[in-house]
């Protein structure tokens, strides 16, 4: 069964590319849009620009569990779009967690504050 909160369609992906808003941060880049839901759905991508399969896997654990620890505290109701540059590599989860917090600061999509 596939999860609701993951985006997969090449039209959504268009749609909030060409009609979304894009944040960039040291680490991560943000594309987002409002889709009229009640939960977020996100897509977490690093191109080939950020290596090998190996450090591309690892690009979008660190952003997926970064994303895990501080969605409580997003707005519903966004598609979100998480693209790894290709400075990502060798850092820890929490520099990657401080850049994706500073985005969504940036987007304003943010409902509390963040613990930490």
């Amino acid at each position: 069964m596939l999860k609701p909160n993951v985006l997969r369609k090449k039209k959504d992906f268009s749609t909030i590319y060409n009609k979304g808003k894009s944040i960039g941060e040291r680490y991560v880049v943000l594309f987002f849009r409002k889709n009229n839901l009640t939960y977020n759905r996100t897509a977490f991508l690093a191109s080939k620009k950020v290596g090998n399969s190996v450090l591309r896997n690892r690009a979008r654990r660190l952003m997926k569990e970064s994303y895990r620890e501080f969605e409580k505290n997003l707005d519903k109701g966004y598609d979100l779009i998480w693209i790894a540059r290709n400075t990502i590599s060798n850092l820890k989860c929490a520099d990657v967690k401080k850049s994706m917090e500073a985005a969504v600061k940036k987007s304003g999509i943010k409902r509390g504050r963040t613990d930490g």
